[in-house]
């Protein structure tokens, strides 16, 4: 008796060819012959033989089901009605604006908290384990919004899917930010909330339907104009207060400003007017902070991973209150420069490609087909734009002097420590913005704040960055990872390396002080007479030091005392 499949298609194999042996040692093989011969029909043969013998002895397989991520209902424009838009994940001041700007447009929004501690740990309990810090937190928090809707709002979890929706930021690359839609997926469904809707805007792509078609959003103009707005309005008033807040005579002067300037804008956002009365209200309200800015406080860059640098809670120990506290004065990284460098992103990649003789039919030409004039047109244009409206909203708002960076300089600075050509977080700016700040003498102290485990940062930070402090021995460079916990020792190495910052910040106000010929209290007496948004020139690293320059450059003309007091505004 036979064996398995196996033994009988062997069996099978030799009959057949003991019939093609019998067949070439007989008489010329007819056309019917040679058909039945052919590699094609053995194998058919063959085949059915299996299939047949499969069947008798009752071995069926069975067709492999994989496994598929099904997406949740549709947003709808019917659904919009009775659909709430939640967002979250950039600062308390953007997150209110951009809802503020959705509300305007006739979506009913509302702006997540900052995730603290206990939306980390919501996260790692519905999370899958090895995510990274920004993860737990961003999942955790939606997770916990949703929990307390079903708790303390007697919402059902079947009303809440049907009836909320999660817009946020998503990207791709080498970096787990880009698998954060299938981490929402598996924590909501664990959570109770299977079918929940997550919308991502793509660093690259725009809008992209990560959890069901986004059909109820009007991607018109008024849209992403009332969003641009918010961020860029965000961004600037954030950079006043880090600028006003060290300084400030009068402890929480500062935020009550703030909070009064957001609600101004937020108002004008919300009845679709324009903003521009609303700023230059807002910039008197914040002209009545009384600052004191002959105080030689240590000026720190934060740079790092977009989140961990970005989140003002838990998510990085609340680093730019904790800095202030410590008498710092602190200058982040907005947003408006993380688009800037999506649109250099973008001409960079096409410069290149354009040139890639292998991909494209045209031996001549990369891109064939493209329009590559009009893309890098209409890019450069896109740049111009933003930057030109963001100095316009800078003055009316009364951030004066303030320079967005470029972009162009930092890849060429940083390309022989980090090539331009790898991407993932930051890329090659960590990099090139601490070449700048040494170079350039724009901060005391460097921080680069990121995940414990964040590829692209970790690799900087502890790689390329200790190779540029060596050829920077002045730069105070420091790398801190977070986890959620550990605040104690993230914080403890933070002020070891203040305490030389402060004692830089310290050391150059006396040197300019004596360098100048400029007395403390004159110079303190100029300052007072000046409005508190009247920020000085960047010439060294500290504030103190940059107004003695100021001082002293007008006190090298002889003016009228009109003029003098015109120049003292120019001055700054």
């Amino acid at each position: 008796m036979l064996g398995g499949p196996a033994e009988i298609a062997r069996s099978r194999s030799a009959q057949v060819g003991q019939q093609l042996l019998d067949v070439l040692t007989s008489d010329p093989i007819d056309q019917a012959t040679a058909e039945a011969l052919s590699d094609a029909a053995i194998e058919r043969e063959l085949a059915q033989f299996e299939a047949r013998e499969r069947e008798r002895l009752g071995i069926v397989e069975k067709k492999a089901e994989h496994w598929f991520d099904a997406n949740p209902q549709k947003f709808t424009r019917d659904q919009r009605e009775k659909t709430t838009l939640l967002i979250g994940g950039l600062t308390v001041a953007q997150d209110y604006l951009v809802a503020a700007a959705f509300d305007g447009l006739g979506y009913t929004v509302e702006a997540l908290q900052v995730p603290d501690n206990e939306a980390l740990r919501v996260g790692k309990e519905f999370g899958n384990r090895g995510q990274c810090n920004p993860t737990y937190f961003t999942v955790g928090n939606l997770v916990l919004t949703l929990m307390k809707l079903r708790d303390e709002k007697g919402l059902t979890p079947e009303e809440i899917v049907d009836r909320y929706v999660f817009l946020t930021a998503g990207s791709c690359g080498p970096c787990r930010f880009g698998t954060y839609v299938t981490e929402y997926r598996k924590a909501l469904r664990d959570a109770g909330f299977d079918g929940f809707r997550v919308m991502l805007f793509q660093q690259q792509g725009g809008l992209k339907q990560a959890t069901g078609e986004a059909a109820g959003l009007e991607l018109n103009p008024k849209f992403f104009a009332g969003m641009l707005k918010s961020l860029m309005v965000g961004d600037i008033l954030n950079a006043i207060g880090y600028r006003l807040r060290p300084y400030e005579v009068e402890a929480g002067s500062t935020d009550k400003a703030l909070y009064e300037a957001r609600e101004l804008v937020a108002t004008a956002l919300r009845q679709q007017k324009s903003i521009i009365p609303a700023l230059f209200r807002a910039r008197r309200v914040l002209s009545r902070v009384k600052v004191d800015r002959t105080q030689a406080k240590p000026k720190v860059s934060i740079i790092g991973e977009f989140w961990a640098m970005t989140t003002e809670g838990d998510g990085n120990y609340k680093l730019q209150r904790f800095l202030e506290q410590e008498g710092a004065e602190v200058d982040v990284q907005l947003v408006t420069a993380w688009l800037l460098y999506n649109i250099w992103q973008h001409r960079w990649d096409t410069k290149r490609r354009m040139t890639l003789r292998q991909d494209d039919s045209d031996p001549k030409s990369g891109l064939a087909g493209k329009n590559i004039q009009k893309k890098l047109v209409t890019l450069t244009v896109a740049e111009v734009l933003l930057r030109s409206v963001f100095k316009a909203l800078s003055l009316m708002t009364g951030l004066n002097g303030y320079k967005l960076p470029d972009m162009e300089e930092i890849a060429t600075i940083s390309h022989q420590y980090y090539d331009n050509h790898l991407r993932g977080g930051e890329g090659h700016m960590e990099v090139g913005k601490l070449i700048q700040t040494a170079k350039k003498k724009k901060a005391h102290m460097v921080i680069s704040v990121k995940p414990f485990g964040c590829m692209p940062s970790s690799g900087v930070s502890d790689g390329i960055q200790s190779l540029i402090s060596n050829k920077y021995p002045e730069a105070i460079f420091t790398a801190i990872e977070t986890t959620g916990d550990g605040a104690v020792n993230v914080q403890s190495r933070v002020q070891m390396d203040l305490f030389k910052a402060r004692q830089a910040a310290a050391s150059e106000y006396e040197r300019t002080l004596g360098e100048l010929g400029i007395d403390h209290e004159q110079l303190k007496g100029w300052l007072a007479a000046l409005p508190a948004l009247r920020y000085p020139a960047h010439q060294v690293a500290g504030t103190a030091a940059n107004a003695a320059h100021a001082l002293a450059k007008l006190r090298q003309q002889p003016l009228s005392r009109v003029a003098s007091r015109v120049a003292s505004w120019l001055a700054f």
